[in-house]
């Protein structure tokens, strides 16, 4: 069983940073591709970003290209998510993802919220 616990949400100014991470476990974990999803007050869950397993490929959401950051630590079974600039629209509870393969990626956890305050 698939278990991920978030952290590193919170309240922050717009144009701030926060470095979110995750931390799974009940995986083989340097197999999976891993991922983080975001869903907005009163919106459905949206892509945010994912990386392969070895850390070589990453792909984000036109949104926050350029000013977030996705890595991974196959030897702590974490994955990060560093986020910069931020928006009052990037203001979402944050999900943690894991898979197998891209199509495969699901949130687990029970996210972490992020605030930004305009």
């Amino acid at each position: 069983q698939v278990h991920v616990v978030e952290s590193g949400g919170g309240l922050v100014q717009a144009g701030g940073s926060l470095s979110l991470s995750c931390v799974a476990s009940g995986i083989s974990f340097s197999s999976y591709y891993m991922g983080w999803f975001r869903q907005a007050p009163g919106k459905g869950r949206e892509f945010v970003a994912r990386i392969n397993w070895n850390g070589a490929r990453t792909d984000y959401a036109d949104s926050v290209k350029g000013r977030f950051t996705i890595s991974r630590d196959n030897t702590r079974n974490v994955v990060y998510l560093q986020m910069n600039s931020l928006k009052p629209e990037d203001m979402a509870v944050y999900y943690c993802a894991a898979g197998m393969t891209v199509a495969a990626l699901k949130c687990w956890g029970q996210g972490t919220r992020v605030t930004v305050s305009s």
